[in-house]
């Protein structure tokens, strides 16, 4: 038994949305994408999903993730808000 507490109300493996947006432009989605697959490898294109803003000026994508670990997720949120082109991470 661990001495750490565990605080987290995920269970570990699970499959995890990160959700993300920035403007609605080619760049941003080839971004957000990559720096999720430096963390967690390649992504299925099953497994993203997109959708524009009412006047498409931003662009929302969500990526589901088989997440490992809290430090996993940490990581990419960590990587998600040091970027420019990603303007908010959920």
């Amino acid at each position: 038994m661990s001495d750490v507490p565990d605080d987290s109300l995920l269970e570990f493996p699970c499959r995890f949305p990160i959700k993300m947006m920035g403007r609605d432009d080619n760049r941003f989605r080839k971004v957000a994408v990559e720096l999720v697959e430096a963390h967690v490898g390649t992504v299925s294109e099953d497994a993203i999903s997109a959708a524009s803003s009412s006047k498409g000026n931003f662009l929302s994508i969500t990526v589901k993730v088989d997440a490992q670990s809290q430090e996993q997720l940490d990581d990419i949120y960590r990587a998600l808000s040091d970027h420019d082109e990603i303007l908010v991470a959920l």
